[in-house]
């Protein structure tokens, strides 16, 4: 691809990621607290006054009130600008690593719906029913789009991540007498199957459980958490199938030509 072709369809994906990192901003707000994203519209949440039009254009609105509310000069959050960042250079990489493509698509949808799950569970320990229900229906109907012959592949990959999750919890209340993992949890990994099948979440499984130990275990031992409190595993499960999409396929064949 040309140059500069190429440097004009990463502009327009950025700005295409602005956009729906914007929309994003509202899903991880009003999703946990059962609010449409649809109505009202959007509001500062400190004097409740109505956002214009002008004041709601992606990075450039933040710059341009310097990150403060233009009616009660309160700060506007910085996770606002980030998300909205976040999912343009996503929506990038994607483009640049598997090109104007079909794949490259889904896979953004798939991106986003794991930002919003992440920062959801981050902020108040939900993963909301709202996202990864219909998100798994959405996997699979874009993967029967993409590849109609290896739906087979894609139903049993939510019905692995699902199943290989509760066992996770069960092994987990077993070992620490107390609820290890949410439903919210094995849903979205139900979620991370319909998108990239069985062999897919298995990995992005055993990245998010591998890293998700090791950071709890360095948590109580600097003092930050107790061995009773949870830690939200979304984000975990984020980061392991954000691994899986780039390296996965690499790393299974590097296991298998290691191993086998």
């Amino acid at each position: 691809m040309d140059l500069w072709v190429t440097v004009l369809f990463s502009g327009l994906c950025f700005l295409t990621g602005l956009a729906v990192g914007s929309f994003l901003n509202v899903c991880i707000w009003r999703l946990p607290r059962g609010q449409s994203v649809v109505r009202p519209r959007s509001r500062c949440p400190r004097c409740g006054q109505g956002i214009a039009a002008g004041d709601n254009i992606p990075l450039v609105s933040f710059l341009l009130l310097r990150g403060r509310c233009r009616h009660c000069k309160a700060p506007i959050s910085r996770r606002y600008p980030a998300v909205e960042a976040l999912t343009g250079t996503l929506a990038v990489i994607l483009f640049l690593a598997f090109g104007p493509t079909a794949q490259a698509a889904v896979l953004f949808v798939l991106f986003c719906l794991l930002l919003v799950v992440s920062l959801a569970d981050l902020d108040r320990m939900i993963i909301p029913d709202k996202v990864t229900l219909p998100g798994i229906v959405l996997g699979l109907a874009l993967n029967v789009l993409l590849s109609p012959r290896s739906i087979g592949g894609f139903l049993l990959g939510a019905v692995v991540g699902a199943a290989a999750l509760y066992g996770v919890a069960i092994l987990g209340e077993l070992l620490f007498k107390k609820e290890s993992m949410g439903g919210g949890d094995i849903k979205l990994a139900a979620m991370v199957g319909a998108f990239v099948g069985w062999r897919g979440v298995l990995l992005s499984l055993f990245f998010a459980v591998l890293v998700g130990a090791m950071v709890g275990i360095s948590l109580m031992m600097v003092g930050l958490k107790k061995r009773w409190e949870h830690i939200p595993f979304g984000p975990f499960i984020a980061l392991g199938t954000v691994v899986v999409v780039f390296w996965g396929e690499n790393m299974v064949n590097a296991y298998l030509k290691t191993f086998f």
